[in-house]
């Protein structure tokens, strides 16, 4: 059994996986309407609200674990917020230290990385290591609030960085165009929410990097080139506007998405692809994958909607798919998700 611990930002989280049957248990408590008022993320409230959710989840977990001689609890140990990733270390030592269990730790993208293939793994345990390596080399996109990253599964389980944003990440763009457009936080699934009905090529907002062999995402430009538009209309113009708006918008960030994932399918032969993160939620984006892997006549592994966010699901999937891949020692914090 391995019991996964996720504290990077707002959400506190914790799971039971064990290797024959799944994930059979995962609980998460959100903090967003505490972060609503303040239009993001406050690092010193994330880190207080952890202190009152995680003992909840600690009961919780208990109730339901038996402990094992070689159970193990994988905890994220970053990228994330130092005081929030503090306290998820703090409860992986205390009950690592209540029933002898193995700490390991688990870079966070890296649990974004394996998360398409729970689904694999729940249909058939017992068969999901030969589904998994044939599966392999993996072409991967983790979207998120934090993070846009491409990046190549390979036969070893190696994880290499392929493409990357030099700004804000797809999921900040949309969070902050969703800013700009006067909506709470976080505003993305809002974008997506009012661009339905929209005329996607109403406007033209920029497309960073398109160069086939340019490894870059930059998601800075089209939130300017939104202000800009912003600036020439009043808010009569925009009301009447507003779906067409978010729709082109919306569009901008996923035909960036998809054109550089799509450059990079032709360069290797590879045999899956799959899509992760937040962002991988939105439906415009889900669909414009799925018909990018349909294109290329590859099997397509998308992360189900409840492992798409920071959930520890993932993170305890991480420690049992890639142990070489964790850390021995999660107080030595690493923040590159790259095995050397």
């Amino acid at each position: 059994m391995i019991i996964g611990v996720e504290s990077s930002c707002d959400e506190s989280a914790m799971a039971l996986f064990d290797p024959e049957k799944g994930i059979v248990g995962e609980w998460v408590h959100t903090q967003i309407l505490k972060h609503q008022a303040y239009g993001g993320i406050v690092p010193d409230l994330a880190s207080r609200e952890h202190l009152d959710n995680f003992p909840v989840l600690m009961r919780e977990v208990i109730q339901q674990y038996e402990p094992v001689a070689g159970d193990k609890i994988a905890v994220t140990t970053g990228p994330g917020l130092a005081g929030c990733l503090a306290l998820g270390m703090a409860v992986t030592k205390s009950l690592s230290l209540a029933y002898d269990l193995n700490p390991v730790g688990v870079n966070h993208l890296r649990g974004h990385a394996f998360s398409p293939f729970i689904g694999l793994h729940a249909v058939d345990p017992g068969a999901f290591d030969e589904r998994f390596s044939i599966q392999l080399p993996h072409l991967g996109l983790i979207v998120s609030g934090g993070n846009t990253v491409l990046f190549s599964l390979d036969r070893d389980r190696s994880i290499r960085v392929l493409a990357t944003t030099v700004d804000d990440a797809a999921g900040e763009a949309l969070d902050k165009g969703a800013k700009l457009l006067g909506m709470p936080y976080p505003g993305g699934p809002l974008v997506e929410n009012k661009a339905i009905g929209g005329n996607p090529k109403a406007y033209n907002f920029p497309r960073a990097f398109p160069q086939r062999d340019d490894s870059r995402f930059s998601f800075s430009g089209l939130k300017t080139s939104l202000r800009y538009l912003l600036e020439k209309m009043d808010d009569a113009e925009l009301e009447v506007a507003m779906a067409d708006v978010c729709a082109s918008y919306q569009e901008a960030v996923v035909d960036a998405l998809i054109r550089k994932t799509k450059h990079l399918i032709h360069k290797r032969q590879w045999k899956s692809v799959g899509l992760s993160g937040g962002v991988a939620n939105n439906k415009r984006l889900r669909a414009a994958f799925e018909r990018l892997a349909r294109s290329g006549r590859l099997p397509v592994h998308i992360a189900l909607p409840e492992h798409t966010g920071d959930n520890a699901a993932m993170i305890a999937f991480a420690a049992f798919v890639d142990p070489q891949g964790c850390q021995d020692n999660p107080a030595s914090f690493n923040p590159s998700w790259e095995l050397a």
